[in-house]
């Protein structure tokens, strides 16, 4: 099983390239979508044949906790080896983003097909209108089909004493128009709304965009197995790249360019203040290994604070953290369907993961001092998110600005410290995961059918195309934490993780408290808004679910009932994590 570790990273990135290399064919997609399945397929294999879970020491180094690993020497004098290894909070991880990226590439496959049908068929349509009527063609004279009713053969010239020599040609540029006859539209490698919605199809390359989604699953894959801290800093910073180029090259026009540069400006910043903290703590325990730093205590306590005060303001971009989200809503608005879902599902989750296991890891005597500076930030991120949903009139922003108050759950759960609250965090983590990309791939179907996101536009959608507004409504309910769905765990143990502290903790736990309920208030009012009322004349006609989306879906709807039915199977998976 130690080659599955290897093969999970390695599979989707040599698809990514093979997707590139190969992107003049019309199969590519799938191609893609194989090297994404297969990569998926080597994390879900990970759990058999794990370890124990216990920690022994063989030849003076620590070992066993991981279910698995791998470790080859790299540049031993810069601390850096290809070390990899899983546990159970890192394997669930992993294989959301494994999911995600097949279901990304499957998403942008179909796409790509669609496009080129609906190219085809208007080039067809076109091809037909130009089939004019009698006495249109420059010559003045009849039409060939007029010629044939009046019994004229068909090439032939015209009837004898007309005093034409032989058949009519229609040579290019004779019809009235004056322009040559229409080419057949390129149908090769432009999805259906890949690029953005209300984009120009012929600007968006979609093998290109394929790779890319290969690229960050590669990354974040490799990030989450990461033992090595030097290892996890470049794996962490090979995600911002694709990401970057997705939300610059495929988003919106009118603010791709924007968003796409305030995301590596906020980025690139945190993972300066990032690598510092890493840094210091490879330079004060002499070693990069993250397990046998987190097995030992972590970092000195003189610098415990310090190390977790850099690494938590990096991670904290990421998250993202009150107030360090603004470039979240501008990149989620800008980026194309398949960027918000793996910015939702992938992104997000490797600000929450190295601050729970790395941050809190290497440096735990400065997270429990901290704490009630992080359980401030945290709720204020809530409030003001709810706050903000209350009024937001665009669907997409809406979403996106309800991620910074999920994200603020989870690391109010962190903060508070206890088991309780560790396993919130990590179990709301990967509901969020779940429930938000469903919300951007239905949001992101919606704005493709109608050409918009306004909420004023919107309406009626239960009549108009009732499984998407049941999918929607579905996935708003989940998101709002509803019993029995996955949202619900996280956000009611948080609650639970502060007020079980007591004394002034028990002002962030109402604070959470109130902002479920903001989530519930802003996701009803967005129902209302898009699914209930009379039908408006954007939302007339547009179809219903289809049975690819159906596909893509499913799995996210499976997952969001699983875990919120289910709960138990994930929390001990949680129990065998090094934290």
């Amino acid at each position: 099983m130690d080659v599955m570790l290897v093969l999970a990273a390695a599979l989707p990135a040599a698809g990514a390239f093979a997707v590139w290399g190969l992107r003049r064919r019309p199969s590519v997609h799938w191609i893609g979508a194989g090297a994404a399945a297969l990569g998926f397929a080597a994390v879900a294999l990970l759990p058999l044949e794990r370890g124990s879970g216990a920690w022994v020491s063989a030849g003076g180094k620590l070992s066993g906790a991981w279910w698995h690993q791998v470790s080859v020497e790299w540049a031993p004098s810069l601390h850096l080896e290809f070390s990899l290894a899983v546990d159970g909070v890192s394997w669930t991880l992993a294989l959301l983003t494994a999911l995600l990226g097949v279901l990304c590439c499957v998403h942008n496959a179909v796409g790509a097909e669609q496009r080129a049908a609906d190219l085809l068929g208007a080039d067809r349509a076109a091809s037909a209108s130009l089939q004019v009527p009698a006495g249109s063609f420059e010559t003045g004279g009849p039409s060939p089909a007029a010629r044939r009713a009046a019994g004229v053969p068909a090439g032939g010239g015209a009837p004898p004493g007309d005093g034409a020599s032989g058949p009519v040609q229609d040579p290019p540029g004779s019809v009235e128009t004056g322009g040559p006859l229409p080419a057949a539209a390129p149908v090769h490698g432009v999805p259906s709304g890949a690029g953005g919605e209300g984009s120009d199809g012929d600007r968006w390359q979609s093998p290109t965009l394929t790779a890319l989604l290969l690229a960050v699953q590669a990354a974040a894959t490799l990030v989450f197995l990461a033992d090595n801290l030097v290892l996890f800093f470049i794996a962490f910073e090979a995600v911002l790249l694709p990401m970057w180029a997705i939300i610059h090259r495929f988003g919106d026009p009118a603010a791709r360019r924007r968003a796409a540069a305030k995301f590596a400006l906020f980025t690139v910043a945190g993972s300066l203040l990032m690598a510092t903290g890493l840094f210091v703590a490879i330079a004060d325990t002499g070693t990069a290994d993250l397990g046998a730093i987190i097995v030992g205590g972590g970092v000195d306590d003189d610098a415990s604070l310090l190390v977790f005060a850099l690494l938590a303001l990096g991670f904290a971009v990421k998250a993202p953290l009150w107030p360090l989200h603004s470039w979240l809503p501008d990149a989620h608005t800008a980026a194309p369907t398949v960027g918000s879902v793996l910015l939702a599902g992938v992104l997000l989750k490797l600000g929450t993961y190295g601050l729970i296991r790395v941050a809190g890891g290497l440096a735990p005597d400065g997270a429990e001092t901290a704490a009630p500076v992080l359980a401030v930030l945290a709720s204020l991120g809530i409030l003001v998110a709810g706050l903000v949903c209350l009024r937001l009139p665009e669907l997409k922003r809406l979403i996106a600005y309800s991620s910074v108050g999920h994200m603020g759950f989870v690391v109010l759960a962190f903060a508070a410290g206890t088991e309780a609250g560790i396993r919130a965090a990590l179990f709301g983590n990967l509901a969020h995961g779940l429930v938000t990309p469903l919300l951007f791939f239905l949001a992101g179907a919606l704005k493709a059918r109608t050409h918009t996101g306004s909420l004023g536009a919107l309406g009626g959608l239960r009549l108009a195309a009732p499984a998407l507004a049941g999918l929607l409504g579905f996935a708003a309910l989940a998101s709002l934490g509803l019993p029995g769905l996955a949202g619900f765990w996280g956000e009611a143990f948080t609650v639970y993780a502060a007020a079980e502290r007591g004394g002034a903790w028990l002002v962030p736990a109402a604070a959470a408290a109130f902002g479920a309920f903001l989530a519930a208030a802003y996701l009803l009012r967005m129902l209302r808004r898009v699914s209930h009322g009379p039908v408006a004349p954007a939302v007339i006609g547009v179809g219903d679910v289809s049975a690819a989306e159906a596909a893509v879906w499913a799995p996210l709807v499976a997952g969001t009932l699983l875990l919120g039915l289910v709960p138990g199977p994930l929390l001990t998976l949680f129990s065998e994590g090094l934290l």
